[in-house]
């Protein structure tokens, strides 16, 4: 009986034509607006979080507290010193304090100017060992910077594209603003922003050219236990407050764990991706009225059929059930459709995007759960637009049928 319904309910679908076709229209843009935005806001989602990721989950930043967006060191209220970071070393739990500093520096090459962020490596060996297996580097050329290196520099893969010179490899020299410095190390592509347009250069040779006095833009801790990471982190916030005479809460650092950055970063991407569903749910609302109205029109069309079907048999249940399988096919066809759109759509942006930064920053994963989700969603949705002119055509009178 169910495969008789299908039929009909199929050959009626096919018999409307256009019509079916501007229905499907409506569900399967919703449909493909859900699967992408969602599609590439886990991509985001999964970019973001690996950026923070990357500091490990046995590290913490103390930096300064900001007032404005920037670089630190560049708006910050109060700068952390070389008396915080002694403080800071003498924590428990604290293995290694490594003092960093970020800033913008002017970059030259081959008649070429522009401007990037530079950061610092460390003199100690066992410091510069901790930095390059906390961000696994790999090299398209050349190699890191050695403990005492000075007039060396190691820059991100970005500075190998066109705006700077294909011919940007290990041995070439630049200016740094203004200075010259040997390139020993060209980094590999890597799917963050920062490590692909970093200059890395001596502590030293940077303090100098920058001119920075005794400051700190931010200090990354590395703890003997990763257990211990969150006592360590409350330690290092208790000293640094009791000796800049700061009450709680109203601290001018922030000590950052692993946990907290990544808890804040999703806080704010869950936001996004509701957002984003919420929109989305529009054109949904838009294709199940499209298809309500499909149905109620088949059902004035088809009122005389309905009569004949009755006349010979028909109960009010099998002219229910034609009806609810073609809104609930009109549902699934248009629900598969949009997602080979959407997921079409969100595989073509990221490709987009990646091949414009140079790097894998945007990475769409076919999702099995929210694939089935959504065409089991728009099967539901396309039945339950249905159910009323369903009813309506089951509860037809024969006769009155007839008459019409």
């Amino acid at each position: 009986m169910f495969k008789e319904f299908f039929s009909i309910a199929l050959r009626n679908i096919r018999r409307r034509g256009i019509r079916s076709i501007l229905t499907l229209l409506g569900i399967f843009i919703g449909i493909a607006a859900v699967v992408s935005l969602i599609s590439m806001g886990q991509g985001l989602q999964e970019a973001i979080t690996g950026q923070f990721s990357s500091l490990g989950t046995d590290k913490l930043i103390i930096q300064n507290a900001g007032t404005g967006f920037g670089p630190p060191g560049s708006t910050s209220i109060t700068k952390l010193t070389e008396h915080d970071l002694k403080i800071i070393e003498s924590v428990n739990g604290v293995e290694e304090a490594i003092p960093r500093y970020l800033r913008m520096l002017t970059f030259e090459y081959d008649k070429n100017t522009a401007y990037s962020y530079g950061t610092t490596v460390p003199d100690n060996q066992k410091q510069i060992d901790l930095i390059t297996s906390t961000f696994n580097f790999g090299y398209e050329s050349g190699r890191f910077i050695k403990a005492g290196e000075r007039g060396k520099v190691v820059l991100g893969h970005d500075f190998t594209s066109e705006k700077y010179g294909k011919d940007l490899v290990a041995g070439k020299t630049v200016k740094i603003n203004g200075e010259s410095f040997e390139v020993v190390g060209v980094m590999n592509p890597a799917s963050t922003f920062e490590l692909n347009s970093v200059i890395l250069m001596n502590e030293e040779d940077f303090r100098r050219i920058v001119k920075i006095g005794d400051e700190i833009d931010f200090v990354v801790v590395q703890v003997s236990s990763s257990s211990d990471i969150e006592k360590v982190a409350a330690d290092i916030k208790t000293k640094l407050r009791k000796d800049r005479n700061e009450k709680e809460g109203e601290e001018d650092f922030s000590v950052q764990t692993p946990s907290s950055a990544l808890e804040s970063v999703n806080t704010i991407l869950n936001i996004v991706n509701l957002i984003i569903v919420g929109i989305a749910a529009i054109s949904l609302l838009v294709g199940a009225i499209g298809i309500a109205n499909t149905m109620y029109t088949s059902v004035l069309e088809r009122t005389r059929e309905i009569g004949v079907m009755k006349s010979i048999g028909a109960k009010n249940s099998d002219v229910l059930m034609i009806f609810l399988i073609e809104s609930g096919l009109l549902g699934l066809v248009g629900g598969i459709i949009g997602v080979i759109i959407g997921l079409s759509m969100s595989f073509g942006i990221s490709t987009i995007a990646n091949s414009a930064f140079g790097s894998e920053i945007l990475k769409i994963n076919f999702s099995l759960p929210l694939v089935l989700g959504a065409i089991g969603f728009s099967f539901f949705m396309g039945i339950i637009s249905g159910v009323l002119p369903a009813l309506q055509a089951s509860k037809l009178e024969p006769v009155e049928a007839l008459r019409k």
